[in-house]
């Protein structure tokens, strides 16, 4: 098969011909229709994960199984399959509680195994992971389930419990950042969205955002706190920097939710939080690490109504060279939203 393989940490990244994995015992081979290219994957070209080299890139994936593994009893070739980033193990109490997002034994495709940047993928524990893609959700727009949109939407419905009317804070528009905002829009919150690019913030405001506030050195909680008294109920930090998980929780009003999407490496130490704030006016600080499979049927369900339209929030689609190309410098791309990447291309 024809895959994006990186040798070493930061290396080039190259299309070659690899070997076609083999479906494992309790997994499957899944032909890839379209993979999401996410700064997820930038994370671990860039050495802020744990990864063997060389390596396939790609967590986010929609296609079609194509070999199934001799344990495997709800799937079957031909079937058209997503699956969240984080695959359980499907037999520790995590996993047995529908939370397979935090299982101990979790596998990831792109980070613990060879990934989606190919036009084949290897999945483990199928009858766990896998969700079936409902016959008017096309291939691009569950692949951008995967990952951030997933992700956003169990920060926001899950953790945070936003409710309607309520403000939430946004901090970056990138692809999650933007799933944040039209998720939280469709719950019925008071969007405000900041990130550093005019292009990005205009499709926040497009998608619902009711202020935009553009990261050009302006005291970013002050601002938020002219537009909402008292600061916003719920934030998030779709970015992943000590300066923005920073100002997420300064925006927040006396007992709000912080909720901490984007990674936070402890590259050159780990970041400072400003727990004084924390500790004096009880804000609760969240995790969100995707969504387990068991929890897809919501999401799916306001797919399914219109409610929810993620592949609005697809910017553009490549090949695999393109793709390659793309990696190395996707921390700075200008790109707003999510590019899709479709294998079957040049």
């Amino acid at each position: 098969m024809r895959a994006v393989v990186v040798d070493a940490v930061r290396g080039i990244p190259e299309v070659r011909e690899v070997a076609d994995p083999a479906p494992p015992a309790d997994g499957v081979v899944v032909e890839v229709r379209a993979t999401g290219l996410c700064g997820s994957d930038w994370h671990g070209w860039a050495g802020h994960e744990e990864i063997t080299f060389p390596h396939v890139p790609g967590h986010e994936l929609a296609g079609v199984v194509v070999a199934v593994g001799s344990a495997v009893t709800r799937w079957m070739v031909d079937d058209r399959v997503t699956v969240p980033f984080v695959c359980g193990c499907g037999t520790c109490q995590w996993c047995r509680q529908g939370q397979a997002q935090v299982c101990p034994h979790q596998q990831q495709p792109g980070f613990t195994h060879w990934g989606s940047f190919a036009e084949y993928v290897a999945l483990h524990a199928a009858d766990t992971n896998l969700v079936a893609i409902p016959e008017g959700v096309d291939d691009e727009a569950a692949a951008s389930l995967g990952c951030r949109f997933a992700t956003a939407y169990r920060g926001l419905v899950h953790r945070a419990r936003l409710e309607a009317g309520e403000w939430v804070t946004v901090i970056g528009a990138g692809g999650v950042g933007l799933s944040t905002v039209m998720i939280a829009h469709a719950l019925g919150a008071r969007v405000i969205a900041v990130d550093r690019s005019a292009d990005a913030l205009e499709v926040a405001e497009a998608l619902g955002a009711e202020h935009a506030l553009l990261a050009d050195g302006r005291d970013i909680p002050a601002a938020i706190a002219q537009l909402k008294a008292g600061g916003s109920d719920v934030s998030i930090d779709a970015v992943g920097s000590e300066q923005t998980s920073a100002d997420a929780v300064l925006s927040l009003r006396r007992r709000g939710r912080h909720v901490q999407i984007g990674l936070l490496p402890g590259v050159a130490g780990h970041p400072q939080v400003p727990m004084e704030r924390v500790i004096a006016w009880e804000l609760d600080l969240l995790g969100s690490h995707g969504m387990a499979a068991a929890d897809y049927p919501g999401m799916l369900g306001l797919i399914e109504q219109g409610a929810l339209a993620p592949q609005q929030l697809i910017s553009r689609t490549v090949g695999l060279t393109e793709a390659a190309r793309s990696l190395p410098g996707f921390d700075r791309s200008p790109v707003a939203g999510m590019t899709m990447i479709d294998p079957r291309l040049a």
